[in-house]
């Protein structure tokens, strides 16, 4: 019997961004055990790189994991950073979609769900609570509270059990999580590589981790310069549609839409609103709320037809070829390293990023599978690493589509190198929500394969360098091993004593050394 559409709506309901992810939380990355705590790992460094960075303190996070039970974890997670204020706790860790990223500015996270994710999980696999210590100043006096709390899922917002105030020593945060079903692993997407990544692409920062074994890793600083602060940049005309005009439109407090244009647009002047309007024929005088969709449509196609400005690139900023540097030589202790970092340029015509390159070789570069040294590939987005879906990301594609043979390299898979891409952008175009590869935008994998085959030319001269002197002092060997004998036997042969060589010998014996052997550019 036919059912009428009361009866099927009858079960209607709507989900809180909470209820949402409770039930979608592969979502969020949390999907596998291993993947499930590194992402919780990813998500706690980002916040608190993110906050110390902004209050101009060098990063000391300390991270201590402590397994309880199989597949049943407790995370003690502790920073430096300015401390979150007491009415903006339960808003940070247990409201989905709030925070202070959501702008058009290079930022690790954008989504506001990365903390209150991870207590979700907590809270989804072993039904304990949150708990927090935080210490922030107010009106220049230092304050401590300590509060443990859950996460309504159905109201989208935090349930405070306890409360209490708390002497603190500095300001910072220190939240404790349990979890279960996930796991611990020191393979290559587990959570210490994810720490020993972000220390190479954050040399600035400073981690210390206790693993469930007990044994601590100490990552220090390869720098004590603190990165500059992104600036908030505005949409290139070439980067909006017309759901983004109409979306301005209806949200702002100009009274025409041609000082919307100007104002909310970079690269966009009076003159290129004349020839705006000129093409289209629409009077951008008009209200911006009496801006009809097809009329939107119209300007973005008259936009993609139109020379500008390349979008300003001054709120980029990336690591530098020297701190990348650092940061490989701190944690690979590498024979060789050399880096790259390409002049900013667009993608889709009007969104600017940035590529960085740099090689390792020798030392603990690549990673070791089973008793052999295999090449290793690490992918960083705005500082971040991207430790899952390697093979469907830009990044791997340009990498893998280089003539390494040109380089010295025959085989790159079973090569001791650490080949390291990060993407600086404030729209980093990532293939899926969970944001761990990269879309093949033919201007990406370009910037790509030209920033690395750079510091590949250096690697090559390193390598032929090498080579040429490991040969010299093969023949400085023959020579310490056969003339004492041949002088030897001809002084024998002549009957004269034999005379002194050690000098002569010296001469053609002289060890090499490798040019370049600590650095190449």
């Amino acid at each position: 019997m036919a059912r009428q559409a009361s009866e099927l709506f009858e079960e209607f309901k709507e989900l809180t961004a909470s209820e949402f992810f409770r039930r979608n939380k592969q979502m969020l990355g949390f999907s596998g055990k291993i993947r499930s705590l590194t992402m919780v790992f990813h998500e706690l460094i980002t916040n608190s790189l993110d906050a110390t960075e902004e209050a101009g303190i060098l990063p000391e996070i300390t991270i201590d994991l402590k397994r309880v039970d199989k597949d049943h974890y407790i995370l003690k997670h502790r920073d430096n950073g300015p401390g979150i204020p007491e009415d903006f706790i339960t808003k940070v860790f247990c409201t989905m979609f709030a925070g202070s990223k959501f702008r058009n500015i290079q930022s690790r996270g954008q989504q506001g769900i990365g903390c209150s994710g991870c207590v979700l999980l907590s809270q989804m696999t072993t039904g304990k609570p949150a708990k927090i210590v935080s210490g922030y100043k107010e009106n220049g006096e230092l304050k401590g509270v300590e509060m443990t709390f859950k996460m309504d899922v159905k109201k989208n917002q935090g349930l405070i059990l306890e409360k209490r105030p708390v002497e603190v020593e500095s300001t910072g945060v220190h939240i404790e999580l349990h979890f279960k079903d996930v796991s611990y692993s020191l393979s290559e997407q587990g959570a210490y590589e994810y720490i020993r990544r972000t220390m190479i692409a954050n040399p600035h920062a400073k981690i210390t981790f206790r693993d469930p074994t007990g044994h601590k890793y100490i990552l220090d600083r390869a720098t004590e310069e603190i990165p500059p602060l992104p600036k908030e940049v505005l949409p290139h005309p070439r980067g909006v549609t017309a759901d983004d005009l109409i979306f301005m439109a209806k949200h702002t407090d100009r009274r025409r839409f041609r000082s919307l244009l100007t104002t909310s647009l970079s690269r966009m002047s009076n003159k290129k609103v004349d020839e705006v309007e000129e093409i289209t024929g629409i009077d951008l005088n008009k209200r911006p709320k009496d801006m009809k969709w097809e009329e939107a449509e119209k300007i973005v196609e008259t936009f993609s037809s139109m020379d500008f400005m390349a979008p300003p690139t001054s709120g980029l900023i990336p690591i530098g070829k020297n701190q990348v540097e650092k940061g490989m030589r701190e944690i690979l202790n590498p024979e060789f390293a050399a880096a790259n970092t390409r002049k900013p340029t667009t993608y889709r015509g009007g969104v600017s990023f940035i590529i960085e390159a740099g090689i390792s070789y020798g030392g603990e570069s690549g990673r070791i599978v089973g008793d052999q040294k295999r090449a290793e590939i690490m992918r960083f987005a705005n500082r971040v690493p991207l430790t899952f879906d390697q093979g469907s990301c830009a990044i791997t594609e340009a990498l893998k589509s280089i003539d390494w043979k040109r380089y010295g390299i025959r085989d790159l898979d079973n090569a001791p190198i650490t080949v390291f891409v990060n993407i600086v952008s404030t729209n980093v175009p990532y293939l899926s929500t969970g944001k761990q590869s990269i879309a093949p935008e033919p201007e990406i994998l370009h910037e790509v394969r030209q920033a690395t085959m750079k510091i590949a030319r250096s690697l090559q001269k390193y390598i032929r360098a090498k080579k040429a002197a490991k040969e010299e002092e093969l023949r400085s060997k023959i020579f310490e091993t056969y003339v004492p004998v041949i002088l030897k036997e001809a002084a024998i042969l002549a009957g004269k004593d034999v005379p002194e060589y050690d000098h002569i010998l010296s001469k053609v014996t002289r060890r090499p050394k490798i040019v370049g052997e600590n650095n190449v550019e």
